[in-house]
C-alpha cells in the first residue's frame, strides 16, 4: 500500500516562527517523511531551508546567530517613500545561508506565499529565485519595501495566508501537517513575558505592525487550520515577535510542541 503523501504548512509568527526549526528536528528524527513544504515569512525560511537540504544543526546556527546587533546590521535603511528597510541586506543574508538556487535546484518541492500589494491578491511562488522569493514573503508593509517579482510589487504572505494549508493540499499533500505560531492576540496580551513584567513598554514601529498582522491574520490562520489533518502549536505567545535572540528557546517550545503531535501523526500515516 503507498503511504500518505505529508505536506508541512509553516505559518508566519516573526521570531516566533523559529520554533519551526525545533518541529522540523523531532519530525525528521521521528522518521516522518516530508514530501512537500509551503510557509509563509518567517515559515517561508526555515521551510526554503529545509527544503534545500541544509541540515538541521546548519539551520539552527543560521537562525541562533540572529541576535539584536545581527538583526539591526541587516537592517539597510533607507528614505521611506515605499518602506523604512531596503532588503538587500536581508537578501545577502538569505543568499548565505540557502545559495543561489531557483525552486527546481530545491531537494523537496516547496511554495511560498506573498500578498501583492496592488491587487491585494495572494501570490504562490514556486519557480525563480529562492532567495527572491522569500524576500517578497517576509516583506512586512512599511517595515520593507515591497518587493519587485514578475512585475508584481509583493510584501509579506501574512496579510492573506498566514498558515498555507491550502497551497500544501494543492501541491498534492494527503496528509497536511500545520505549524501555527500565530497566537491569538488576546491571549498573547494577557500571558505577559516576565521581561516585561511592570510597566509596560510604549511600542515601537515593528510591534504595533506585527500586532496590527495578527489582528488582521488570525481569522485567516484559523480559516487555514481548518483544513489542517494536525496541527501542531508551540507555546510561544509569551515570547515577543521581535525576541530573535531568544532562538533556543524558541526552537525547545517547537521539540516538545511536536512531540506531542508524534503520535497523532503516526496513527494518521497508519490509518
Amino acid at each position: 500500500m503507498e503511504r500518505k503523501k505529508v505536506g508541512l504548512a509553516l505559518s508566519s509568527g516573526a521570531a516566533r516562527g523559529v520554533a519551526h526549526v525545533g518541529v522540523l528536528a523531532v519530525l525528521e528524527r521521528k522518521g516522518i517523511p516530508i514530501d512537500m513544504i509551503a510557509g509563509t515569512s518567517i515559515g517561508a525560511i526555515v521551510g526554503a531551508f529545509y527544503a534545500a537540504g541544509k541540515d538541521i544543526s546548519q539551520i539552527k546556527k543560521a537562525v541562533m546567530s540572529l541576535s539584536r546587533r545581527q538583526m539591526m546590521s541587516l537592517a539597510d535603511f533607507t528614505i521611506p517613500t515605499r518602506g523604512f528597510i531596503k532588503g538587500k541586506k536581508i537578501t545577502g543574508w538569505l543568499k548565505s545561508v540557502i545559495g543561489d538556487m531557483d525552486f527546481e535546484d530545491l531537494k523537496i518541492p516547496f511554495a511560498c506565499v506573498a500578498t501583492d500589494i496592488n491587487t491585494c491578491r495572494e501570490v504562490v511562488i514556486q519557480q525563480g529565485s529562492v532567495v527572491e522569493a522569500l524576500r517578497a514573503s517576509v516583506s512586512m508593509p512599511v517595515i520593507f519595501t515591497p518587493a519587485k517579482w514578475q512585475g508584481q510589487y509583493l510584501v509579506d504572505g501574512a496579510l492573506m495566508d498566514p498558515v498555507p494549508v491550502r497551497v500544501v493540499k494543492e501541491m498534492g499533500a494527503d496528509l497536511v501537517i500545520a505549524v501555527n505560531v500565530v497566537p491569538y492576540i488576546g491571549d498573547q496580551i494577557q500571558r505577559a513575558d516576565a521581561e516585561d513584567l511592570g510597566k509596560p513598554k510604549e511600542p515601537n514601529i515593528f510591534s504595533v505592525l506585527i500586532r496590527m498582522m495578527y489582528i488582521m491574520g488570525y481569522q485567516a490562520a484559523l480559516s487555514g487550520l481548518r483544513e489542517a489533518d494536525i496541527t501542531i502549536a508551540p507555546s510561544v505567545g509569551h515570547i515577543r515577535p521581535d525576541n530573535f535572540h531568544r532562538a533556543r528557546e524558541l526552537i525547545l517550545q517547537g521539540e516538545r510542541a511536536a512531540q506531542r503531535a508524534i503520535p497523532e501523526i503516526n496513527r494518521q500515516l497508519e490509518a
